[in-house]
């Protein structure tokens, strides 16, 4: 998972919204606590964190439907978050 290094704070919190998760929730989910996904989602940049930590919320996230984009099917090329297509 050498990509969770490039997911941005923003992209956690945003990623955290689709799916309907509280912090608490998805804290308890990802076995760490809510106080390190709060300073995870308010990272600046890249997740700041340790890699297992960080690797945790995105496996919960990902099992939850979440895809993390950074390319060209993001908008304007940056970072961004979408649930996957469910029917597929």
């Amino acid at each position: 998972m050498s990509e969770i290094n490039q997911i941005t704070g923003r992209q956690l919190a945003a990623a955290r919204a689709l799916t309907g998760l509280g912090q608490t929730d998805l804290a308890a989910l990802a076995n760490i606590s809510a106080p390190t996904l709060r300073r995870m989602e308010a990272s600046e940049g890249p997740v700041t964190g340790m890699a297992n930590n960080i690797a945790a919320v995105v496996r919960v996230l990902y099992d939850q439907g979440v895809l993390f984009l950074d390319g060209p099917y993001s908008g304007e090329g940056g970072p961004g978050v979408r649930l996957r297509d469910r029917q597929a």
